[in-house]
């Protein structure tokens, strides 16, 4: 038999044909000339978005590929991605399809099959938290109360991973500040469409409170952070009482941020060392300040904040604010909280003011003693002041008082600056003596409400209440701060600031009683913008037979600014039969 003889052309051109295929450059065109490929999906609605959202292939454009190998990668690859993600939902056992319409229109088949539930759960408990003791009983009977995921229940994945974070976070939250998931599984039978769920929490020991741990103090007194901890030595760890610990340090003027935590080593739980870590903020600052109201018109001041007073973290606020209709120079020193949570201040103001003809010049200095527990606060305030009183068309008087003052404010609202529910209370009694250095016997007490009922998606109904009596033979000798006028925003809408009281001459002085009640509702149109009517009634006298309520009543806008809303109200004076312009912050405390 002979050999089969080959041309050597045909050699030569096998040859460069071998080369080029291995270089790439024979049955590998660009890929700006291979046209890209298009998948559509169809799936039942439950599962389509996502597989929308997250398979490869739909979202991430590429060329269709020209070997056989590389789209049975290419298929191989997502199946195994729809899959996956069709596990997440419960569907272990999905039927994928893929259809080739032409080269680069492929269509995918999604049968995700039948979801799977929950056919049992089981939670274990290792460490302190399973020993003896009702009361490690009963928090475990509630840790299993609060676990979310029950039988007969879908199957997802996300679902499983929240229960889990949440189960933990329970446990750690408090006493086990150590605690760990020891053993988690999730059984799935594909035949029967069911998982089976296990997960051991290992508690580790209780936590107990030790010392704590500040850095981050250069220029500050090294004892500061400790005069506002309530953390006890040997309690028992709670991460909200951390929390809160947190945030009364942040809201402190001296601290820039601050970072409460504790090491989660189990070797340190009999007493585990609290770190406080601080970064100082700014020590003195220099500011300025504008703005108008038609209470007391135009406004300029200038302040001065120092908050390591003298290098012992005192805090000094003193500034001079001239209004068109009063003008103030004033310096306060806050304290650092004492033993107790009280906080201390002390202060002096030198005032003049020209409001309603009565020209108003003092002089006053002090010292107040503050309690803040939870929403209530309380104040104890003792004062000595010395005025003048000139009113136009009256007679010149001075007065001199020492005098003590009581109030007590509770404020459960849902927001501070903007509140929508909930309610303010405060009340206060103060008085002075003759024989303590006061012109005059008196006995002040006044009281404040304010409601606010929330209606429908965006409305709020306002009601607010003043009641005020001065108890003294006559108002002669009583300082002006212990009586009482009314009129103007925030008040008597309708009259002027402060021009409803005792009149004496062309002046309108302060009287012994004080009444004044106020309906509002503000319609919000919009998140920032509303609308708001109003009625006010409200006096001030010298005695109860002189009392005659004004009525006011009005519209007005709302904005909400950062600091509040701010309101421009139209309102008319019942009894004046006029119509005046209100311009200024629309909630006060």
């Amino acid at each position: 038999m002979s050999a089969m003889r080959v041309h050597p052309v045909f050699l030569r051109c096998l040859a460069v044909a071998l080369i080029l295929a291995a270089s790439g450059a024979v049955a590998q065109p660009a890929p700006g000339d291979q046209a890209p490929l298009q998948v559509t999906l169809e799936a039942p609605e439950g599962v389509r978005a996502l597989l929308q959202r997250h398979l490869r292939i739909l979202r991430v454009e590429q060329a269709a590929p020209e070997r056989t190998a590389d789209r049975v990668a290419l298929l191989r690859r997502t199946r195994r991605d729809v899959e996956q993600l069709l596990a997440t939902e419960g569907y272990f056992s999905p039927a994928v399809r893929f259809e080739r319409d032409h080269e680069v229109r492929w269509r995918i088949e999604v049968d995700p099959g039948v979801q799977a539930t929950i056919d049992e759960v089981e939670l274990e408990f290792a460490g302190d938290l399973a020993g003896d003791g009702p009361d490690r009983a009963a928090r475990r009977d509630s840790l299993r109360s609060a676990w979310p995921l029950r039988a007969g229940q879908p199957f997802r994945q996300s679902a499983w991973d929240g229960a889990k974070q949440q189960l933990l976070y329970s446990v750690s939250v408090r006493d086990y500040a150590a605690a760990r998931i020891a053993d988690s599984r999730a059984a799935v039978d594909p035949a029967t469409a069911s998982v089976r769920l296990h997960v051991t929490v290992d508690s580790g020991p209780p936590f107990r409170i030790g010392e704590l741990r500040v850095s981050g103090i250069e220029r500050l007194p090294p004892e500061l952070v400790e005069r506002y901890s309530t953390l006890e030595p040997g309690e028992r760890f709670d991460q909200d009482r951390l929390l809160a610990f947190q945030s009364e340090l942040q809201a402190v003027p001296q601290f820039a941020s601050v970072v409460v935590d504790i090491p989660r080593d189990p070797a340190l739980a009999d007493a585990v060392p609290v770190d406080v870590r601080i970064v100082e903020a700014q020590t003195r600052q220099l500011g300025f300040g504008a703005g108008f109201s038609t209470n007391t018109g135009a406004r300029v001041e200038a302040t001065w904040r120092d908050v390591n007073f003298l290098d012992r973290a005192w805090e000094l606020n003193t500034g001079l604010r001239i209004e068109q209709r009063r003008q103030t120079l004033y310096a306060d020193v806050f304290l650092p909280p004492a033993s107790g949570g009280y906080r201390d201040s002390f202060g002096a103001v030198i005032e003049s003011s020209d409001i309603e003809g009565l020209q108003q010049s003092r002089y006053a200095f002090g010292a107040v003693r503050s309690h803040v527990r939870g929403d209530i606060e309380t104040a104890l305030a003792l004062r000595y002041q010395r005025e003048t009183l000139d009113p136009k068309g009256g007679e010149e008087t001075r007065t001199t008082a020492l005098t003590a003052n009581w109030s007590w404010t509770q404020r459960k609202v849902d927001d501070m600056l903007d509140p929508r529910s909930g309610y303010v209370l405060h009340g206060e009694i103060g008085g002075g003596a003759k024989a303590v250095l006061s012109d005059q016997d008196f006995l002040r007490l006044y009281g404040r409400a304010v409601r606010y009922q929330p209606v429908g998606m965006r409305d709020v109904f306002i009601l607010r209440g003043e009641l005020g009596a001065t108890l003294a033979d006559s108002r002669d000798g009583i300082p002006l701060n212990f009586l009482f006028r009314t009129g103007g925003a925030q008040s008597v809408r309708g009259y002027a600031y402060q021009s409803l009281g005792v009149r004496e001459g062309a002046a309108t002085l302060g009287g012994r009683y004080m009444a004044a009640v106020s309906a509002e509702y503000v319609h919000w149109f919009r998140e920032q913008w509303g609308v708001a009517s109003f009625v006010d009634v409200g006096d001030a006298a010298d005695s109860r037979e002189d009392f005659d309520p004004k009525l006011g009543v009005g519209v007005g806008a709302r904005w909400r600014s950062p600091a509040g809303p701010i309101a421009l109200d139209l309102a008319w004076g019942h009894d004046e039969r006029d119509l005046r312009v209100h311009f200024a912050v629309a909630v006060a405390f």
